[in-house]
């Protein structure tokens, strides 16, 4: 078994909506047939028990090593957490080649579970050995580095259940909701309307108090000190017992509290300034409360309790403490509701001043206390208290965060209860944190959890927003480019700054910011990551899905122009028309709900494809009685045509009509693939929402030339001749090309033929014969040429795109009119931009 070119798959694709590992795999005839391969089966289920039921999707087929790879690498990831459910093997055109596709949630562990799973094989194929337990160990290991952190990944799942899309900027937690204008950021409990000044203000202790003294709110004495003696001497003015703490500090690190002598002073001094300036405070007794505000309001609250265990006469400490992290809820870091109780230096010191050593075994319902401060992070638990707040309280922990400038903040109070405001119980306010933890409310140890994610989005979005610009995906065989454009151009002429990819680069409000072929998903996702977007419009080649997927989780339109042979096929298994199809479908698969799939009715396999359309059904063609039309029409759905020298949009009884004549791109109408392209740009834009008045403003200002669409179509003039630059370039394409000439006047004809070498032979061949049966005259004569050649010196060979440009331009006269089928887009148009100039 050989596994080749592993892809990640990381928008909706070929295959599903979920991001998937894809791999080639190659079986040797006798690794076709699991059952034909003696004892490994046995051998595989004892290796790795979990692998479960091993079959073919859809049929009774023999079970290759493909298919096992697929339920291994699926298997590895259940087994370690992941929530993954889909997988598929497909068998290709290729004897004994299958593609292996299997979803991942984050794809460092996707692709080392595909790793695990071929060790899996090979140690079942010839005896090894396989620790599944160790593999399932580190893949879940490496899922808690890679994944989202409990606190935003609670927000993302609230963004998700609403409909706004997310994208993760970096590894950690900083996260973009929304696309383009409507983009808003987050990292961790932290939004990007909170500034940077009162995030420095929670980290300052001292000034933070300050400003809640200066509020009204009730906050402890105390103050910065730079030795042991002033901080005794702070101690004694405030009034023991303090608290000895960093001035900058989070997650309780360096924090001693109940202090009552010199020397557990001194020692909590030391601990403090490892972390920086240290600070003394009054020691407030009563329980430890957190209140979380978003905004202006109290959305949770959670009494903490420091790390403890309780005696039962039978365990040392040492040992409760291990019976206590047994608990599934408990892990390392930030990744898990609670996080493991340690047994270090800070928890053998606390336990000296309780009498006790890690080796003592406490009394029966003793309640040892293993740190002071009651931070989750140091193994703390959390009850869920929101329910019990006082307004009067919960007001101030408002004011707290407003008086500092943070949209989200962690209150810390110290009082007896919630119950009752702070000043009748002489509790206060000591600290407030930014960006602040959210597991203890997310899963209290006790009490009810809480949505606090669906708050901090409210916060970002307003009800009813979901931070989406209108995005229309473009593909098909030909027409794509220009159609895309024109959608592009109809979303300017409403006012909208356009973010537009396409194979001629990328463009950002009229500007081009990259160049080359960007019709991909990278190219989309950065479009959508621009904030000057109102508007997106996309050209969507197959390349791309192949590759990527999309790069966007659905759009608001899709258009699919027309679906031929004249694209690249063979290209990943993709060998029929109807291979092509389905993967072109994937955008019509990924339409929203409330958006519109607009198709080619005239095309059959275009038209096939509306059932998977999740929206609604634009159809689209010349003739407004094409059954697929005439049915679409009577059943009331929107439809877009020709009805004699105008377009017709029509929706029940409704009707709008564009004169063609008021659309420059079409001649008039003479142009018919150009009239196909503005049809599908109408229907686009009609999806989309655009007003009649914007889309008629806008077809009558497109013009057709190098600017804004290079390469489609371009008229240009030449001491009287008329020359036409295309980048037509398969047999669909030069179909269209000759019906357009044809309907042009010409005295006298001639075309200029590129080849572009990574065409298929037979495509070349059948462009060959369309212009030979075009341009019938000019053919025979060098089929004539040609014949003679090796007996004649009146044959000129001219190798080069613009020498055979410059031949033809010599040849012409007034009147007559030139086809040049340029392969180097923007350098023949240069070139032939810069001739008509000269002369």
């Amino acid at each position: 078994m050989d596994v080749s070119r592993i892809r990640a798959l990381r928008g909706p694709n070929l295959w599903s909506r979920n991001t998937a590992i894809e791999a080639v795999v190659s079986c040797l005839p006798q690794e076709r047939a699991m059952a034909q391969l003696d004892g490994f089966e046995a051998r595989l289920r004892a290796l790795f028990p979990a692998i479960g039921t091993l079959h073919p999707e859809g049929s009774d087929s023999d079970i290759s090593l493909a298919h096992v790879l697929q339920s291994a690498a699926l298997a590895l990831q259940a087994q370690a957490g992941c929530q993954v459910t889909f997988s598929r093997t497909a068998a290709t055109v290729d004897p004994g080649v299958y593609q292996v596709i299997v979803e991942y949630t984050e794809e460092a562990v996707g692709r080392q579970a595909f790793d695990h799973a071929q060790a899996l094989i090979e140690a079942a194929l010839h005896g090894g050995s396989f620790d599944g337990a160790a593999a399932v160990a580190q893949l879940r290991e490496l899922d808690e580095d890679e994944r989202l952190g409990p606190s935003t990944g609670a927000i993302v799942d609230a963004a998700v259940a609403r409909g706004i899309p997310y994208r993760r900027l970096t590894q950690g937690s900083l996260v973009q909701f929304g696309w383009g204008s409507k983009q808003r950021r987050i990292q961790a409990a932290e939004l990007d309307s909170t500034s940077a000044v009162a995030e420095s203000i929670a980290q300052d202790k001292d000034l933070t108090k300050r400003l809640l003294h200066a509020a009204g709110v009730p906050v402890p004495l105390g103050r910065p000190v730079e030795s042991m003696d002033e901080a005794w001497a702070v101690a004694l003015e405030v009034g023991l017992p303090v608290v000895v703490k960093p001035q900058d500090g989070n997650q309780g690190k360096g924090v001693t509290v109940n202090i009552t002598e010199r020397a557990q002073l001194d020692d909590a001094y030391r601990v403090a300034e490892e972390y920086g300036t240290v600070m003394v405070e009054r020691f407030l007794p009563g329980h430890d409360f957190r209140l979380l505000v978003v905004g202006d309001h109290l959305v949770a609250a959670a009494r903490r309790e420091p790390p403890q265990v309780l005696g039962d006469a039978i365990h040392t400490v040492r040992e409760l403490v291990d019976l206590v992290n047994l608990d599934p809820r408990r892990g390392e870091g930030h990744a898990t509701s609670l996080t493991k109780i340690r047994l270090d230096d800070i928890a053998v010191a606390r336990l000296a001043t309780q009498g006790l050593t890690p080796d003592s075994i406490p009394a029966k319902g003793q309640r040892v206390v293993l740190r002071n401060n009651a931070n989750l992070s140091t193994g703390g638990t959390a009850t869920d208290v929101t329910d019990d707040v006082h307004p009067d309280l919960a007001a101030r922990a408002v004011a707290a965060a407003q008086m500092i400038g943070l949209h989200i903040c962690g209150v810390d109070l110290v009082c007896e209860s919630v119950l009752h405001p702070i000043e009748e119980q002489g509790g206060g306010i000591v600290e407030v944190n930014a960006a602040p933890g959210l597991r203890m409310h997310l899963a209290p140890s006790y009490g009810k959890p809480r949505n606090v994610g669906q708050a901090m989005i409210n916060e970002v979005f307003a009800p009813g927003q979901d931070g989406r610009i209108p995005v229309v995906a473009v593909t098909g065989t030909n027409g794509k480019t220009t159609t895309a454009r024109l959608l592009a151009h109809l979303f300017s002429a409403q006012g909208l700054r356009v973010g537009m990819t396409n194979t001629d680069g990328v463009y950002v409000n009229g500007r081009q910011i990259d160049s080359g072929d960007c019709s991909g998903p990278r190219s989309a996702r950065n479009v959508l990551l621009h904030p000057e977007v109102d508007a997106a419009v996309f050209e969507t080649a197959r390349g791309g899905i192949l590759r990527e997927g999309l790069g966007f989780d659905r759009c608001q339109v899709a258009v699919v122009t027309n679906i031929g042979e004249g694209d690249h096929l063979g290209l990943n298994y993709i060998s029929t028309v109807e291979d092509l199809a389905v993967l072109k479908r994937v955008i019509v698969q990924n339409v929203a709900p409330d958006g519109y799939a607009v198709l080619n009715a005239a095309d059959p396999i275009v038209a096939a494809m509306a059932p998977a359309c999740t929206g609604k059904i634009i159809f689209f063609a010349a003739d407004r009685h094409h059954p697929v039309m005439a049915t679409h029409r009577a059943q009331g759905h929107r439809s877009v045509y020709v009805d004699g020298d105008s377009i017709v949009a029509a929706e029940g009884s409704w009707r709008e009509t564009i004169h063609l004549r008021d659309v420059p791109i079409t001649r008039n109408g003479k142009i018919g693939f150009q009239v196909e392209n503005v049809m599908a740009a109408v229907a686009g834009a009609w999806g989309v929402g655009l007003s009649w008045q914007t889309i008629r403003r806008g077809l009558s200002g497109f013009v057709n030339d190098s600017d804004n669409a290079p390469g489609r179509f371009n008229l240009m003039d030449y001491k009287g001749a008329t020359i036409i630059a295309d980048y037509g370039h398969n047999p669909d394409a030069m179909r269209a090309l000759v019906a357009a000439v044809d309907a042009l006047p010409g005295k006298r004809r001639s075309v200029v033929i590129s080849g572009a070498g990574d065409r298929r032979d037979e495509d070349i061949r059948a462009q060959t014969v369309i212009l030979g049966a075009a341009f019938g005259e000019v053919i025979a004569l060098l089929r004539e040429g040609l014949q003679g050649a090796s007996r004649t010196r009146h044959v000129e060979e001219i190798y080069g795109e613009f020498k055979a440009i410059d031949a033809a331009l010599e040849r012409l006269t007034p009147g007559d009119l030139c086809l040049v089928l340029v392969d180097q887009v923007e350098e023949a148009l240069a070139h032939l931009a810069q001739r008509c100039r000269e002369a």
